[in-house]
């Protein structure tokens, strides 16, 4: 049964709602942290993602992070950046950033539904799924960049050719 069968009218079902019916589908661990507010966990072949999707009424905007942990030394930072850079040029969807203080890898991606409009389950859940691909697809560079002293140029080659996976 698709998402979406399952509601009848989605007109009146919560962006946050849908999400958490989402993950009860996945079977993601999550937390229902406000009623416009969830943070969930979804399993990775690398790592585990923290997700957090937040619905804000004033902009019509359902705003996702995707988030994992990376404390690259302080000396390999101008090499992530310039990774970040040019990773962002690769994704159409959403974008990468940095945040330090935190030691935190963040995608981020706002669905602007302006006028009223409705995201599909199908929608959000494509939402979803393509930031953990993008997080997955980029995790490597990001490590290489950061671990392996590779340059910023061959760690994204690694992520273009999808040279990624286990043997």
């Amino acid at each position: 049964m698709a998402l979406s069968e399952q509601y009848v009218d989605e007109g009146d079902i919560h962006p946050i709602d849908v999400v958490e019916h989402i993950a009860t589908h996945h079977d993601w661990e999550f937390d229902r942290i406000a009623d416009d507010q969830i943070a969930m966990a979804v399993e990775g072949q690398w790592r585990t993602y923290s997700l957090t999707l937040a619905w804000s009424g004033a902009d019509e905007t359902l705003r996702l992070i995707c988030t994992f942990e990376m404390e690259p030394p302080a000396e390999r930072l101008p090499a992530l950046y310039e990774t970040l850079n040019r990773v962002n040029d690769m994704c159409w969807a959403g974008s990468f950033t940095w945040w330090g203080e935190q030691n935190l890898m963040v995608y981020r991606y706002g669905l602007v539904l302006a006028g009223d409009q409705i995201a599909s389950p199908e929608q959000i859940d494509t939402m979803i799924g393509a930031a953990v691909m993008s997080a997955e697809r980029f995790y490597p560079a990001f490590q290489l960049v950061a671990w392996a002293g590779r340059s910023a140029e061959d760690a994204v080659k690694v992520a273009i050719a999808e040279a990624y996976g286990r043997a």
